[in-house]
């Protein structure tokens, strides 16, 4: 069995709704998940746009938000979750909006990329104070299991 990620939000490679970009409420989609290794000591949620600041001519992969540690035994995000609602033990990272809380998709031109990926440890890490991207990949060297990937767009004014 392998590690899957899905949303009730919207389907895989098809369009976020409006409701979770800067456009609507800005809330974070729902994502549930399935099929983490035995040995899964937590996980890792990282969303991010490959295609900023334009599909046509990327220049960075721009961060949305970052969660470690989540509990083994979570196996789903309902949507619009605050982070005092996370699971016990789930530890926030920063995303590029220079904030802990998911920043939904707001993209300046064209139809973007949104890449949500888990990654099951087997490991707990330590806590990391609010590590960037580059950051918690760096600490989760080594000790990814297995992982999954949900990709979902978004278009301003569509």
């Amino acid at each position: 069995m392998s590690l899957t990620l899905t949303s009730a939000d919207f389907t895989p490679g098809g369009p976020i709704p409006a409701i979770h970009t800067c456009d609507g409420a800005n809330t974070s989609p729902a994502l549930s998940w399935s099929g983490a290794p035995p040995d899964t000591r937590s996980l890792v949620l990282i969303i991010d746009d490959p295609d900023a600041p334009d599909p046509a001519a990327p220049k960075m992969t721009w961060v949305h938000w970052v969660l470690y540690n989540l509990p083994p035994q979570a196996n789903h995000l309902p949507a619009g979750i605050r982070e005092a609602e996370l699971p016990r033990g789930t530890q926030t990272g920063l995303n590029d909006f220079k904030n802990t809380r998911y920043g939904g998709p707001c993209p300046p031109i064209g139809r973007h990329r949104y890449i949500h990926k888990l990654y099951a440890l087997d490991t707990v890490l330590p806590d990391l104070r609010h590590p960037t991207k580059p950051q918690l990949e760096q600490a989760m060297q080594g000790h990814v299991k297995a992982q999954a990937e949900l990709i979902g767009t978004y278009q301003r004014g569509h």
